[in-house]
């Protein structure tokens, strides 16, 4: 399979099929949202298949409820299975004490919820993910229809009072058409370039009325699996103390 793929796909797929073996039968698994999650989803699909893995699967997005069917992986929702084993997600940032950015896909929402059901969170990712400090990829924050344009302003102001980027960017889907998540709201991308206290600006995020959830998730993963271009991968898991 990893002869056709492009030297980031081959990383990503390194990163998946390591982390698709820390899965054993009867576990209940949180599967996570993007590129590659999505390797990880077939990895896990071809276990199924071929091992006869039996597992229980929460989808943390529409796209990847409908790919676990397709591979044929279970799939439950958190009102089925309120406690989870394990979650194996994406990121999007990194950083050296494993806090992340998350949500280029749209599914931030789902995807902490998710997580935070999970005895543990595995993050799987290739090293272009990797980041002395997050920032450089925008912070989505979803939030409200309702009153959006209101949030907008209130998370504009909250940014100016910190020191922090340029004006939220309400995300399109293509032209003016604005991007919608699986729980019907909106995302506003925040270019912030570099995030000195992540903690204390999603606290300060979190209380902005209309956000619903942001992209930083705090002290969940713990440990990365990173893929590389040549195929293999490595290990970090989250600093003690």
């Amino acid at each position: 399979m990893t002869e056709h793929l492009s030297p980031g796909d081959r990383a990503k797929f390194a990163a998946a099929k390591r982390a698709s073996a820390l899965v054993e039968s009867g576990m209940r698994v949180g599967l996570g949202t993007g590129s590659t999650a999505a390797f990880l989803v077939r990895c896990l699909g071809d276990r199924v298949r071929e091992e006869g893995l039996s597992i229980q699967g929460v989808p943390t997005s529409s796209r990847t409820a409908h790919l676990a069917r397709e591979v044929g992986i279970e799939v439950f929702t958190l009102e089925d299975l309120p406690q989870l084993d394990l979650t194996i997600d994406g990121a999007d940032e990194f950083d050296p004490d494993l806090n992340l950015i998350k949500g280029g896909g749209g599914a931030l929402l789902q995807e902490k919820i998710v997580a935070m059901a999970s005895n543990k969170m595995v993050v799987i990712t290739d090293d272009s993910k990797k980041v002395d400090t997050l920032g450089a990829f925008a912070l989505p924050v979803e939030v409200l229809k309702f009153g959006w344009q209101t949030s907008h302003e209130l998370i504009k102001n909250r940014l100016e009072s910190l020191g922090l980027g340029d004006k939220p960017i309400a995300r399109r889907m293509s032209g003016e058409t604005p991007y919608v998540t699986d729980e019907g709201n909106y995302i506003l991308d925040l270019q912030l370039g570099h995030i000195a206290d992540a903690p204390q600006l999603a606290l300060r995020l979190n209380q902005i009325p209309g956000v619903v959830e942001n992209g930083l998730f705090i002290a969940i993963c713990e440990r990365v699996i990173i893929g590389y271009n040549d195929g293999t991968t490595s290990e970090q898991g989250r600093p003690v103390g």
